[in-house]
């Protein structure tokens, strides 16, 4: 009878023990540059995927009734050492299943060949646009909500053409988003038969950009192309530019999109033009909606990407079975595009439903989600102008 007792007893321990492991929580790394120069916008990043995230653990559809816990870490967006032993950290230690980011594109790309490659992790970046992530080795593991800046690169230069400007100066980040952006520009305006009078990098982080406005200056141009970063350089060139009395126009990269930048710099922004990844539709106007329900920010750049991605994830491990990368990497380019059920934010709990069932759906999230290619998004632009210390849309592009 003893025997019966301990033998009922440890089926019941194993039993709950299984129970307790198919519903422990599903975590998913939320790496950004929490720290660094963009650090005023990748909270509202992180709130938009965590966003998406709570819908599908409250909906009670995923994987059998699972949640899911973000975990999130810092990226720095500059500092590829650190932004590795982070990565690390989420896969060794928090046990991550994906990962959401990570935000730039040079530290995307060495958490890519260091961490997700060796350990087969899917990550997909709502914001790392660099052109050279489109050819990176990455045996199927990397996606993007965000289009490449080959793409930006010539829609930036037809709005200065079509705004009959035909002489620019250009400064970028010397970083591989930086680069890549302004060789894209270059190509693309110079193209179109205008002229760039300098392109010249800058290094984020320093005090004084006096050196660096002077040099840009001097070779002259209607309008100064800035392809930096909103909290670091690109903020410095601008802010130094205006103190020099050195240029009055400025036309900006998604890098440089941010509130704060506006806040801090002033009266000088205005008449400033710029572009940054946007969408328009049903799928937007239910991110803003569900956004403002929540209390979050759905106008600060990647917040619509940032959902997207962190909801791919996980719609592509419940078609699946399974909350492993290796479930969301066969299935993320299928729940991506048609055929299949519309879905918009708000609606992820219906999706769980349907693909549980053996359905099929096509994700329009908040960026009418479109991957082409190697797994990137097709993606529309937000042509702005700034004025009364307000990003005005002009157009979607």
């Amino acid at each position: 009878m003893k025997k019966l007792l301990l033998a009922l007893a440890a089926t019941t321990m194993l039993t709950g023990s299984a129970f307790a492991a198919s519903h422990s929580p599903v975590k998913i790394g939320v790496i950004l540059g929490f720290t660094g120069p963009l650090e005023s916008i990748t909270p509202h990043m992180a709130d938009a995927a965590e966003l998406a995230m709570k819908e599908v653990s409250d909906s009670g559809m995923f994987l059998d009734g699972a949640t899911v816990e973000p975990v999130r870490s810092d990226s720095t967006c500059i500092d590829a050492a650190a932004a590795t032993a982070a990565a690390e950290r989420l896969v060794t230690s928090d046990k991550v299943a994906a990962i959401m980011g990570a935000d730039c594109s040079g530290v995307t790309g060495a958490i890519l060949q260091n961490v997700a490659r060796p350990n087969g992790i899917v990550m997909i970046s709502p914001s790392a646009t660099s052109p050279g992530l489109s050819t990176a080795e990455d045996d199927g593991l990397f996606f993007r909500t965000s289009p490449s800046d080959a793409r930006q690169g010539e829609v930036l230069a037809t709005i200065l053409k079509e705004k009959g400007i035909t002489s620019v100066a250009v400064t970028y980040t010397n970083n591989d988003y930086g680069k890549g952006f302004s060789d894209a520009f270059s190509a693309s305006f110079e193209g179109m038969g205008g002229s760039i009078t300098l392109n010249a990098p800058h290094e984020d982080g320093k005090g004084d950009y006096s050196a660096e406005v002077g040099a840009l200056a001097q070779a002259g141009g209607e309008v100064l192309v800035v392809l930096g970063y909103t909290d670091q350089g690109g903020k410095g060139i601008i802010q130094g530019a205006l103190d020099a009395g050195a240029f009055d126009k400025f036309a900006m990269g998604d890098g440089m999109y941010g509130d704060k930048l506006l806040a801090d710099v002033g009266a000088g922004m205005n008449g400033t033009i710029g572009t940054v990844p946007w969408a328009e539709g049903e799928g937007a106007d239910a991110f803003v909606k569900l956004s403002a329900e929540a209390g979050n920010n759905s106008e600060s750049s990647y917040t619509r990407e940032s959902y997207d991605a962190a909801a791919l994830l996980l719609l592509a491990m419940q078609k699946g079975g399974a909350a492993t990368s290796e479930a969301a990497k066969a299935n993320i380019m299928d729940i991506a595009n048609a055929p299949g059920e519309k879905i918009l934010p708000g609606e992820l709990g219906k999706a769980l439903e349907i693909l549980k069932n053996g359905g099929d759906i096509d994700y329009v999230g908040a960026t009418n989600v479109e991957l082409i290619g190697p797994g990137e998004a097709s993606g529309t632009y937000r042509e702005y102008e700034v004025r009364d210390g307000k990003y005005e849309t002009v157009k979607i592009r």
